[in-house]
């Protein structure tokens, strides 16, 4: 239901949109010929499951049909401000990665789409209910083709770090980086994490995602909607006037993780001797 909510949504949110559903889950298939998505069933993964971030990303870039293309989570549900968000910002920038917060809803049931005023309902709702998330959490990414284009490692899905990975990226490639929060909101769907054994900690500290991030490059190639170097709001799309306090700050604070991290491996074999590192 969560699924097909958030494809209905996205036709809807631009009529002329492409949407490409990856992936050869139960139900996908189907899924994609009732919303009228194009499906691509054969994805690259990784042994133990998850879907290898490269292999749709490069596809999706080299089979869409227009110039802009976006990633969204398959529990994002998007309106029609999405849509003139991302008319705004390529019309301005020409390398550029849209990114935004989530406001995490309690949705139900399967969305009335022939209501005329089901957004309004569904943001109103969210407004009431909900929060936007922190920068941390990145659940769509907009960019022009061959942006990211044969430059991935072999990050997964559903894991960690392969988001904040995708905006340092941008940012290491000379791209403007526009936080969109004020001007979309994406509903995010509240689910369980049922897709993983040991549930939402697995997600967090699992060997892929501790994989995710190595591959990543460590905390150094990490960033978050914060670092983002515009914000597209009301009054259009504006320098970010908080982001070079904010890095300095996760700068300092990511040194010090580092060298207490330093410090800890290093002394690891005096704590064990002295008894330090055993448990009662």
């Amino acid at each position: 239901m969560i699924q097909r909510n958030a494809l209905k949504s996205w036709k809807l949110a631009a009529p002329n949109a492409e949407v490409i559903l990856f992936g050869d889950e139960e139900g996908a298939a189907e899924a994609a010929q009732e919303t009228g998505a194009r499906h691509i069933a054969n994805v690259e993964r990784a042994d133990a499951g998850p879907k290898i971030l490269r292999s749709f990303f490069d596809a999706a870039q080299e089979m869409a049909r227009h110039e802009v293309v976006g990633y969204v989570n398959c529990d994002i549900v998007l309106t029609q401000d999405f849509a003139k968000a991302v008319t705004k910002v390529s019309a301005e920038q020409k390398i550029f990665l849209m990114i935004g917060r989530r406001w995490d809803t309690d949705v139900r049931e399967p969305i009335d789409f022939a209501d005329a005023t089901w957004s309004e309902r569904l943001q109103e709702q969210a407004r009431r209910e909900a929060r936007p998330q922190s920068g941390d959490w990145i659940d769509y990414f907009v960019f022009r083709k061959g942006l990211y284009l044969g430059k991935m490692p072999e990050l997964v899905i559903g894991r960690v770090y392969w988001d904040q990975w995708l905006v340092w990226k941008a940012r290491e490639m000379g791209a403007v980086v526009v936080d969109a929060s004020k001007a979309v909101m994406a509903v995010h769907q509240n689910h369980d994490y049922g897709y993983h054994p040991a549930g939402k900690t697995g997600v967090w500290t699992d060997a892929l995602s501790r994989r995710n991030y190595e591959l990543a490059g460590g905390r150094w190639h990490l960033r978050t909607i914060d670092d983002a170097t515009h914000v597209l709001g009301p009054a259009g799309l504006k320098a970010n006037p908080g982001r070079r306090t904010r890095a300095a700050a996760r700068i300092v604070r990511t040194a010090r993780d580092a060298a207490w991290m330093t410090a800890m491996g290093l002394t690891r074999p005096l704590r064990r001797a002295v008894g330090l590192g055993k448990k009662n």
